[in-house]
C-alpha cells in the first residue's frame, strides 16, 4: 500500500508539526522525551493549548468544540503528537466519554459537560472494573437504588485510573439486581467530591501512582446524572468500549520511543565504543523499524477501508496485539540500553534520566488493558475458523 500522503494531507502534517513546535512548552517534550509519564499540570497545560484549534476533541463536531476532522486526518494528529512527544488528549474525557454523551445524553448534560471535557476543566475517570470480576464487565455488583430524585450508590471499583487526579467519575451501577447479567445496568455521572467516596492508591510494578479503588458508601448522585435509559446502560458501554479501542496500534508512540532508543545507543558507550555501532544492535533496530513500517501500513489500511472494518472486524485485534507486542519490545530494548542506571530511583524533577526500566515494567500493561492478548487471540481463532 502505498502511504504516500496527498497534498492536503501532507499540508496538514506541516501544520500539526509547526503548532507544536511553537506551542509544546519544552520542558513539557523533555520530560516525556526521557521516559517520564506526564504530570496532569501537563496534560492540562497542553490539552487547553489543542483547544484553541479543536485538536483536544478532533472527531467532535463543531457545535461541541471540535474540529471535525477526517480519520487521515486525526490519524496524523495522534501520530505528531506520539513523535514530538507531547501528552495525548485525556482519553476517558474526550475518546470515551464524549462520544457517548452525544449519542445518548441530554441536551441539557450536552451543553454543560462536553465543553468542560474539551478544555479539561473536568477530568473524569472510569468506573467500570471491579474486584473479583476480571474482563466479565457485566458481573458488576456495584449498585444504585433509586430515591426520589436521585440514586444511592453502593459498592467498589478498581483499577480506576488517574482517579486520583479526576474530578467525577463516569459509573456502570447495577439498578435492577433482578435483571439479566447485562441488562439492569446504568450509566452515572458521578461528582468524585461527593460525600462517600473514598479514593485509595494502587502502586503499580513501576513503582508510580496510576491506579486506584474507589469505594460508594451510600453516595448520593442526581437522577439528572443518568446517561440514557434507566437499565440500558450497557447500550452505553457497548459504544463507548468501541471508541477505546480505535486508535490501539500505537505506531506512533513506538516509533518515538525507537527513535530514543537508538539516540541513547549513540550517547551510551562500552569499552569507549558507542553502542550504535554493535552489528547486533543495527539489525535489531532494523527489524524493530521494519515491524513498526509494517503495523503503519496495517494500520493505515484499516483505518481508511471502511468495507474492511466491516468485513474483518479482527482486524482490530491484530492491531491490538501486535501493536502490545511492538511497545513492550522497543521497552525492553530501552531497559537493556539504560542498564543498571536504569533501575535507579530518581528525583522526579530529574528530567534528564527517565524511569526506563520502570516503564518497561508497566508496558505488561499493556497486554491487559483494552481487551487482553487472550481475548484478541480467541477472536481471531473464530474469524480464521469461521
Amino acid at each position: 500500500m502505498n502511504l504516500e500522503l496527498v497534498p492536503a494531507q501532507q499540508a496538514f502534517r506541516d501544520e500539526v508539526r509547526s503548532f507544536i513546535a511553537q506551542r509544546l512548552p519544552a520542558e513539557i517534550r523533555e520530560r516525556l522525551k526521557a521516559g517520564h509519564p506526564p504530570r496532569k499540570q501537563d496534560v492540562v497545560t497542553w490539552q487547553r493549548i489543542l483547544n484553541e484549534r479543536g485538536w483536544a476533541a478532533p472527531h467532535w463536531p463543531a457545535r461541541y468544540g471540535g474540529a471535525e476532522l477526517g480519520q487521515a486526518e486525526r490519524l496524523i494528529l495522534m501520530d505528531e503528537l506520539y513523535r514530538a512527544p507531547a501528552p495525548l488528549p485525556q482519553v476517558f474525557n474526550i475518546t470515551m466519554l464524549g462520544p457517548v454523551l452525544m449519542k445518548f445524553g441530554t441536551p441539557e448534560q450536552c451543553e454543560y459537560f462536553l465543553p468542560k471535557l474539551a478544555n479539561l476543566d473536568i477530568w473524569f475517570c472510569q468506573g467500570f472494573s471491579e474486584p473479583g470480576s476480571g474482563s466479565d464487565l457485566a458481573s458488576l455488583r456495584t449498585k444504585a437504588r433509586r430515591e426520589g430524585d436521585h440514586y444511592v450508590v453502593n459498592g467498589q471499583k478498581i483499577w480506576t485510573t488517574t482517579a486520583h487526579w479526576a474530578d467525577w467519575v463516569f459509573a456502570l451501577v447495577r439498578t435492577d439486581p433482578d435483571a439479566r447479567k447485562q441488562e439492569g445496568i446504568s450509566f452515572l455521572l458521578i461528582d468524585l467530591k461527593s460525600p462517600g467516596i473514598t479514593i485509595r492508591p494502587i502502586v503499580s510494578i513501576d513503582g508510580e501512582h496510576h491506579l486506584n479503588e474507589v469505594f460508594f458508601d451510600d453516595v448520593r448522585v442526581p437522577a439528572a446524572n443518568l446517561v440514557g435509559q434507566e437499565n440500558r446502560g450497557w447500550d452505553c458501554a457497548k459504544f463507548l468500549l468501541g471508541n477505546e479501542r480505535t486508535g490501539i496500534a500505537n505506531v506512533g508512540l513506538c516509533r518515538e520511543r525507537l527513535e530514543h532508543a537508538r539516540d541513547l545507543a549513540l550517547q551510551t558507550r562500552e569499552a569507549g565504543v558507542p553502542l550504535i555501532e554493535s552489528p547486533q544492535l543495527q539489525a535489531e533496530l532494523a527489524s524493530l523499524d521494519a515491524e513498526i513500517r509494517a503495523l503503519e501500513i496495517t494500520n493505515w489500511r484499516f483505518l481508511l477501508t471502511p468495507s474492511l472494518q466491516q468485513a474483518q472486524p479482527a482486524f482490530a485485534s491484530i492491531l491490538k496485539l501486535k501493536g502490545v507486542e511492538l511497545q513492550q519490545e522497543v521497552n525492553a530494548l530501552l531497559a537493556r540500553l539504560a542498564g543498571p542506571a536504569g533501575l535507579e530511583r530518581r528525583p522526579a524533577d530529574d528530567v534528564a534520566h527517565g524511569p526506563l526500566t520502570p516503564r518497561y515494567f508497566y508496558s505488561r500493561a499493556a497486554s491487559i488493558y483494552g481487551g487482553t492478548s487472550e481475548v484478541q487471540k480467541d477472536i481471531l481463532a473464530k474469524s480464521i475458523v469461521g
